[in-house]
């Protein structure tokens, strides 16, 4: 149950998926996930910062610089996002039925895996 407290949520497996690639800023973040407002993306970002998912790096510039890295913990759901890509590949094949709220989940977090597998995960 703890697993989908830390990466459940409509915006954060994408998010992940984002931070995997490479250290993001908030705009970046924005742009790549337009469909997110501004406030739906910052509580996300420091619900994973609060769970020691992602880290913020503040550059001490100006203007204010702040970026997004995945911390070796958040490096770790790696497998667990793969798992979860191969879970509904199957299911979806097989044609079983699941909730709305799975099927929502499933689509965002695919989007995350099917590029880590790529990436060689």
């Amino acid at each position: 149950m703890r697993t989908l407290e830390v990466i459940g949520g409509k915006w954060k497996p994408i998010i992940l998926h984002y931070l995997s690639e490479a250290p993001r800023r908030s705009g970046e973040l924005g742009r790549l996930i337009p469909q997110a407002s501004g406030k739906m993306l910052t509580q996300q970002l420091r619900e994973l910062e609060a769970d020691k998912i992602i880290r913020r790096k503040i550059y001490r510039q100006v203007p204010p610089k702040v970026e997004y890295i995945l911390t070796p913990l958040g490096e770790s759901l790696r497998p667990v996002m793969i798992a979860m890509c191969a879970w509904g590949e199957t299911n979806a094949q097989l044609g079983v039925t699941t909730p709305n709220v799975i099927n929502r989940t499933l689509r965002n977090v695919d989007h995350l895996l099917e590029a880590a597998k790529v990436a060689g995960a």
